[in-house]
């Protein structure tokens, strides 16, 4: 039995190591040493004056100054676009894991956060936001509409949006966003590590036509009675309804005391409304003995419908981008991993994001209260100096008044006086 168990235990051990073993990283990238021989800015833009520079930096709150140093936008207002190549390799048979951070210092407004993981004909010097890519991944804000993380997969020459709405993380600290797209055509997309959505490529996307499409040939009959409640014939509407009125005189209202009745005409009350006013009648309502339900519109085999598998898979990876429009600038790309181990994103995650964010986060909370106190002094500055202000206008007035009474009363003694000599 003990052998047995070992025998087992070996088995396990060596699958993990051969499934370890086995895995491919494509592309790894932490963004620190010469960043821009490795990544090459387009010249997309440039022309026009709105081309954003990129510059490498960890902002201003971060575990590690120098290992969470990422590639950050500088310049409000602009376009974004940057890449880097790999050996080109397809992901047929095999998990797909595209993972990256990013982190919106600057309490982004509008603006992507993206990545574009594209194929290896790419010029990296003509990169732009009409390159074709296979795949699109990550968070877009603008406003408080718009919070989503984007997961678009290009097939037959269009770019399919997914159908759900994955919500994006958009505070001022970094998080990892990851994508899994398996050869049986599932997806995952995690947001630091924790699962936010899966499902189906065939489901999630209108990458294919759907199995069923609505009958239309088929209507709903116009006798199709589908309100659960009706008018109670036998209710009816009390005589004496219509004799409320809606407004009355104001009882509290007075005439004005300047109101003449000649040039004026005569004075009418201001109307309020009558709290003794019922509304509009309506009869009550009881069941409806002629429901039907709702009515459901009949389905028909989709005559377009083609059974497609492996929407999950590219022949041609070769290259990542970043292409974003940012209004307000300071967006920080980090950490970027392409592989086909899932198990491989997670420790890469662990080994950054991980061992940074604690103390990032502590660095944030310290610089949030600084400036928080400082609001808070220069506050209290202003409050006193206008507290002075207001103090000294004050004194200032009361002596104008003092002055004045001072003066009154001399004017009255003279008044007096002569008012004595006089008699």
């Amino acid at each position: 039995m003990i052998v047995v168990i070992r025998m087992r235990l070996a088995l396990v051990l060596l699958v993990a190591f051969l499934a370890c073993a086995s895995a491919t990283t494509y592309f790894k990238e932490t963004l620190d040493g010469d960043v821009f021989s490795r990544w090459i800015q387009s010249d997309w833009k440039k022309s026009e004056g709105t081309a954003g520079k990129f510059d490498v930096s960890a902002g201003d709150w971060y575990g590690d100054k120098q290992r969470d140093k990422g590639l950050r936008t500088t310049e409000d207002a602009r376009f974004y676009a940057i890449s880097s190549s790999y050996d080109k390799f397809s992901n047929a048979g095999k998990d797909l894991v595209i993972q990256f951070q990013v982190k919106f210092p600057q309490q982004i407004d509008c603006g992507g956060g993206y990545l574009k993981i594209m194929g290896s004909n790419v010029a990296a010097k003509s990169f732009s936001g009409d390159s074709p890519y296979n795949i699109m991944f990550g968070p877009d804000i603008c406003g408080t509409s718009t919070k989503k993380v984007h997961v678009i997969f290009a097939h037959g020459g269009k770019n399919h949006l997914i159908k759900k709405e994955i919500r994006a993380e958009s505070d001022q600290l970094s998080h990892v966003y990851t994508l899994i797209v398996r050869p049986n055509d599932t997806y995952e997309v995690r947001i630091d590590g924790e699962k936010k959505e899966s499902g189906k490529l065939t489901e999630d996307w209108d990458i294919v036509p759907a199995k069923k499409i609505k009958d239309p040939n088929a209507k709903k009959p116009a006798d199709w009675v589908d309100n659960p409640k009706m008018d109670d014939p036998n209710d009816k509407k009390p005589a004496d309804w219509d004799a409320i009125p809606k407004e009355i005189p104001d009882p509290e209202a007075e005439k004005p005391a300047d109101w003449d009745d000649e040039a004026d005409g005569e004075w009418e009350a201001p109307t309020i409304p009558n709290p003794e006013y019922k509304g509009d009648w309506k009869p009550r309502q009881v069941d409806n003995p002629n429901y039907k339900g709702p009515w459901v519109h009949p389905e028909i085999d989709n005559p377009e419908y083609t059974e497609v598998t492996d929407l999950y898979k590219y022949d041609d990876f070769g290259a990542v981008g970043i292409d974003v429009w940012q209004v307000k600038s300071g967006t920080i790309f980090d950490n970027i991993i392409i592989t086909d181990s899932v198990s491989e994103a997670e420790e890469f995650m662990s080994e950054t994001f991980e061992a940074s964010k604690a103390k990032e986060k502590e660095m944030f909370e310290s610089a949030e209260k600084k400036k928080k106190d400082e609001e808070d002094a220069t506050r209290k500055k202003v409050e006193e100096e206008r507290e002075k202000q207001d103090k000294a206008a004050k004194t200032e007035k009361e002596e104008e008044e003092e002055e004045e009474e001072e003066e009154d009363d001399s004017l009255a003694d003279k008044i007096k006086d002569k008012v004595h000599d006089d008699l």
